[in-house]
């Protein structure tokens, strides 16, 4: 489970916003036997907790091949938005526990095969001052159709970091565990 810390120079802080490194063990015990093949995987920052599950394989099999592939991804969808109708009350049930005790929003998804589907997820401002040549790369991204406006061209460009980056944030992320484990043992 990842959670984010907001720790360090110029981070987020909130004393009052409780922990949830325990998000991932309360959801699958709170979660009903049989919804997912195996423990879901929760992840957690300041705003939102996000539980996707594994949905028990489907018992077709499809040709490989172009049509066969489609009918597959149609197949995975369908159980996906069967899943989402049968679970709706349950999971509403669930997610105002759980905001309770965490006080995040709660989102859902599915994934079943090759296709991942979320629901219910939240999407969170977040003001930045950008400074002339960081205005005209997204500028550039929004002139050249990759995006639809400034806004989306900075998410783009963060989620393209994310892709490449996966390595070097898991890195930083243990680092900063590292440290608050070290200010936890430091004098009180």
């Amino acid at each position: 489970m990842m959670t984010a810390r907001g720790r360090g120079r110029g981070g987020w802080q909130q004393a009052d916003l409780p922990p949830a490194d325990d998000a991932q063990a309360w959801f699958s015990g709170r979660l009903p036997d049989g919804w997912f093949a195996g423990a879901p995987e929760v992840t957690c920052d300041r705003d939102e907790i996000v539980v996707v599950g594994e949905l028990p394989a489907l018992d077709t099999a499809h040709p490989d091949t172009d049509a066969g592939r489609a009918d597959a991804a149609a197949e995975e969808s369908g159980r996906i938005s069967r899943f989402r109708e049968e679970t709706r009350e349950a999971r509403i049930e669930i997610a105002r526990q759980a905001e309770a005790r965490y006080r995040r929003k709660v989102a859902w998804g599915a994934r079943l095969g090759g296709t991942t589907e979320l629901f219910t997820t939240i999407s969170v401002p977040v003001m930045t001052r950008l400074r002339q040549p960081e205005r005209l790369v997204l500028d550039t991204l929004v002139d050249a159709g990759v995006a639809r406006s400034r806004s989306d061209a900075l998410s783009w460009s963060v989620r393209l970091v994310g892709q490449h980056a996966d390595e070097w944030l898991a890195e930083l992320r243990s680092a900063m565990a590292r440290v608050d484990d070290l200010r936890a043992q430091g004098p009180g």
